[in-house]
């Protein structure tokens, strides 16, 4: 497989198949998958994934099925370095389970003060200004200091 730096990306590649200049590709087995090698004019390229590393097919139905949906149905495979026993049998990232947890916690936090504010603006009981809210505040305010005093002496 070639390096990262002679890669081709999906974009590329679907322009370049509109525009009817590839004139092959080669499916590479190698161990943990497949990758695909498109020739066009005098180069070749590989096809890399959105990141820019090469591109890695766990199951060869999927890069059929990926090639033929961009419009390339003929292909030649060479399969003497696939390795099947080499797929990884877990994927796993760490942190894309944590960043789904955060992201499932935030929604149901949005939906649950989305709906605080909604019983909040459905209340029927009346609304108590701002201001007359502090002067009561501030006459009850007053008065318990003034009993405070008088206990006092």
């Amino acid at each position: 497989m070639a390096t990262s730096t002679n890669t081709i990306d999906h974009a590329t590649l679907e322009h370049l198949v509109e525009a009817g200049a590839v004139r092959g590709a080669n499916i590479i087995g190698q161990p943990g998958g497949w990758g695909v090698v498109i020739q066009y004019g005098m180069t070749e390229r590989t096809l890399a994934a959105k990141r820019g590393a090469v591109r890695i097919f766990r199951k060869f139905e999927t890069l059929v099925g990926y090639l033929k949906g961009i419009g390339i149905t003929r292909y030649q495979v060479d399969a003497s370095h696939f390795d099947p026993v080499a797929h990884k049998t877990e994927r796993t990232r760490v942190d894309a389970a944590e960043r789904m947890k955060n992201a499932h916690q935030a929604a149901a936090y949005t939906i649950w003060l989305t709906q605080q504010v909604q019983e909040a603006i459905d209340d029927p009981r009346p609304s108590v200004p701002h201001t007359q809210a502090l002067d009561d505040w501030a006459i009850e305010r007053a008065a318990l200091l003034l009993q405070a005093e008088n206990i006092r002496g």
